[in-house]
């Protein structure tokens, strides 16, 4: 793995309110982030993790430090990086098919007639939605419509795949069902995956690393917690192991005990 793939330098987000201090969301931010690495960042309401997201997205810009991907610095959104919000933004005038067509024509206008449907195809086909191309948004479930945004964003064949609480608003099993499928997509598709959330054990079962960050304001990464668990992981077998109990608790501790919060 190239450790150098995604760097964070010392990264800095202030925002302007009028007639008084700026409010310092996120400050002294470093991290290196491998490629083909899965990182989760997790923390309380408050304590920066979308606006980390939103910066490496290039959606909003750092007052301070550097953001590189591989050794190329990020000065906006492209096509290198991809979104997946908790909110799906599929268009509702355009089906499964569609949606994922439509960026698809964007980034490679290159891609004649045929090479374009193979490449929907092939997506559709990945996130098991081949039964559901011509329906459109609301004419599925929600877990469907997730899955839909995240053949979108892997369609471009992005280097880093930015999910915000993908799953946040589902139901547990189907909560349970896309973390599967996000697994067995990455195993394929070999790309680096930064995930925020709430979900301790959502953290534990995908991440390679999970990133802890402190409260805002002024908030930082506190630990990073290393996740040694082999790979394809298999989430009723782990409840029981040891590594997984470990990095639950860690999580845990710090949450709760060096970090908790009163007011959420």
């Amino acid at each position: 793995m190239n450790d150098k793939f995604l760097s964070l330098e010392n990264i800095e987000k202030r925002f302007p309110i009028p007639g008084k201090d700026d409010y310092v969301a996120v400050t002294d931010v470093n991290l290196e982030i491998k490629k083909n690495e899965i990182i989760s960042i997790i923390g309380h309401s408050g304590c920066g993790k979308s606006t980390l997201l939103n910066m490496i997205s290039g959606l909003d810009a750092q007052t301070e430090g550097n953001i590189l991907l591989q050794n190329k610095e990020v000065k906006g959104p492209g096509p290198d990086r991809a979104v997946v919000f908790q909110n799906h933004s599929l268009l509702p005038w355009l089906s499964v098919y569609e949606n994922i067509e439509m960026a698809v024509k964007k980034v490679m206008p290159e891609l004649d007639s045929s090479e374009l449907r193979a490449r929907v195809d092939k997506y559709i086909s990945m996130v098991n939605l081949d039964h559901a191309k011509d329906k459109l948004p609301d004419e599925i479930s929600g877990g469907m419509k997730q899955r839909v945004g995240i053949a979108r964003a892997l369609s471009i064949t992005p280097k880093v795949l930015l999910m915000d609480e993908p799953f946040g608003a589902l139901d547990s099993l189907t909560r349970a069902n896309l973390q599967e499928h996000l697994m067995r997509i990455q195993q394929k598709v070999q790309n680096t995956v930064i995930i925020i959330t709430h979900d301790i054990d959502e953290a534990v079962l995908l991440s390679d690393r999970v990133i802890m960050m402190t409260n805002g304001p002024h908030a930082t990464i506190g630990e990073i917690l290393e996740v040694n668990l082999e790979r394809p992981r298999d989430r009723v077998s782990l409840q029981s192991d040891p590594e997984y109990i470990r990095c639950r608790e860690a999580i845990l501790s710090f949450l709760y005990e060096k970090f908790a919060k009163d007011d959420e």
